[in-house]
């Protein structure tokens, strides 16, 4: 999902795009500076489907395709350049194959505000147990400047519904703040999947 504080941020729509989506400016006369807000969050690469909050996407995909990991392929990037929050770039990948799947998560992120300085984590997560999956987020908090995220990534439950987990993920979010929403369900067995996609601009 994306979220928006500003006007431009706010001014947004996930549009689907081959086997990815896309942002698009919901009203583009509103359209400011496209160059953060404007990106591909969902790219699939054969067997792996790359989801950022960036266009780090297209870095991931591009590595990957020329035989990288995930993360070699990130080593280019670095958190976001809008000081004083350096808003981290978070990336995760599924790879499926054989009836099996296993997934990873990166942040990138400011070293407590220092733009000097980027930690990078990855968490990997082999052979995950059904029913649970992981998140991770941008800012830990509300704050000023808004602090990133801490820790390894939280664990929730992924219910078999995917409208009923689409419903409870849009519903549990900031209304203020919210803007579109990707849910995606992959079969493991055959790579087939079902996709939901929510638009608070409509």
């Amino acid at each position: 999902f994306i979220m928006g504080r500003s006007e431009n941020s706010r001014n947004r729509i996930f549009v689907e795009e081959g086997a990815g989506i896309r942002t698009q400016a919901f009203d583009p006369s509103k359209l400011v500076d496209p160059s953060l807000i404007i990106y591909a969050p969902v790219r699939v690469l054969g067997n792996k489907t790359i989801v950022t909050n960036g266009d780090q996407t297209d870095t991931i995909y591009e590595g990957m395709d020329k035989q990288l990991t995930f993360e070699q392929s990130l080593r280019s990037r670095e958190f976001e350049p809008d000081g004083p929050n350096y808003t981290p770039r978070i990336s995760g990948i599924m790879h499926i194959e054989n009836g099996k799947y296993n997934y990873a998560m990166s942040i990138l992120k400011s070293n407590n505000g220092d733009p000097s300085s980027c930690s990078r984590y990855t968490f990997a997560y082999e052979n995950p147990k059904a029913g649970e999956g992981h998140f991770i987020h941008t800012y830990k908090c509300d704050g000023n400047p808004l602090p990133s995220f801490e820790g390894e990534p939280k664990r929730i439950a992924v219910p078999d519904c995917i409208d009923a987990f689409t419903e409870s993920l849009w519903n549990n979010l900031n209304e203020d703040n919210k803007v579109s929403l990707f849910v995606r369900y992959i079969n493991i067995a055959d790579g087939t999947y079902e996709t939901r996609i929510i638009n608070k601009n409509k």
